[in-house]
């Protein structure tokens, strides 16, 4: 027993510092946590048709870029082009 105070004084402080202690950790999301939090979002996975796609467009950009890689490396004067742009 704490000097000065009675036993029920004591347990409703320990117990008032426990709920606030638990209230502090309940704080309310900010942000993006916040704005999703009631949100439900499911994921699903692309089909064949998409990944063909997707596939395909990639592939086709590599491409592009070695095919340009090359004509760098080949052609002087796309090599001059490109440097100038690039100042």
């Amino acid at each position: 027993m704490v000097k000065g105070f009675s036993d029920n004084e004591v347990k409703n402080n320990t117990q008032n510092t426990q709920n606030t202690q638990i209230k502090e950790t309940k704080k309310e999301k900010k942000g993006l946590a916040g704005f999703l939090k009631g949100k439900k979002f499911t994921y699903t996975l692309p089909g064949k048709k998409q990944i063909n796609i997707f596939g395909s467009i990639v592939i086709g950009l590599n491409m592009i870029l070695l095919l340009l890689v090359i004509l760098y490396l080949k052609n002087q004067e796309f090599h001059n082009f490109v440097f100038n742009v690039g100042r």
